[in-house]
């Protein structure tokens, strides 16, 4: 006779597992997580793809200014992770090529090199700024878990509000004391 109803069961817990982004190995296994966290987030001073040194944090913000040279992004530590590869994406608002197709999200791989390892993740504003206008969402993998995700919106800065002198009651011929 079969049981439906452990049959039900199982079949949830599975279900549970890929909806929460991890593969099923057993009902009561525990899955050993990476160590992972997010440092810092926001806009950063230039970063230079050949220096072993990370960007300065400027200011801490989801939202970016459309600017030419604006760097953007977030540095994450990873620990007890070394040998095993880093994957990652930076999914634009649609930002056309040359011929005006949709290029695809930014992905990338690569092979963290230490068990305390500091990985900059970001983007920079280029010209033509107003097609980078949208959210952006940037995403880090470790063997397919999700260690890092943070959205930003990039805009079309505001000019200041220059502060418009108040007239002096005292000067005011239409003021009556």
């Amino acid at each position: 006779m079969l049981n439906l109803g452990s049959a039900l069961e199982v079949s949830f817990a599975a279900s549970i597992c890929v909806l929460h982004g991890s593969y099923f190995r057993g009902v009561f296994m525990s899955l050993k997580r990476i160590p992972a966290e997010i440092r810092s987030y926001g806009i950063y001073n230039g970063w230079d793809r050949e220096s072993k040194e990370l960007p300065e944090i400027v200011k801490h913000t989801h939202d970016v200014p459309a600017e030419p040279g604006v760097e953007f992004g977030y540095i994450v530590r990873i620990r007890k992770a070394r040998g095993k590869w880093l994957r990652f994406c930076i999914a634009h608002p649609g930002i056309p090529d040359e011929d005006g197709q949709v290029m695809p999200p930014f992905e990338g791989r690569e092979r963290i090199k230490s068990n305390d390892y500091q990985f900059f993740l970001g983007d920079c504003i280029w010209e033509p700024t107003h097609n980078k206008v949208g959210r952006w969402q940037l995403s880090t993998w470790i063997e397919d878990e999700l260690v890092a995700d943070q959205k930003f919106m990039v805009q079309v800065p505001q000019p200041e509000a220059k502060e418009s002198p108040r007239p002096s009651p005292y000067k005011d011929p239409q003021r009556q004391f």
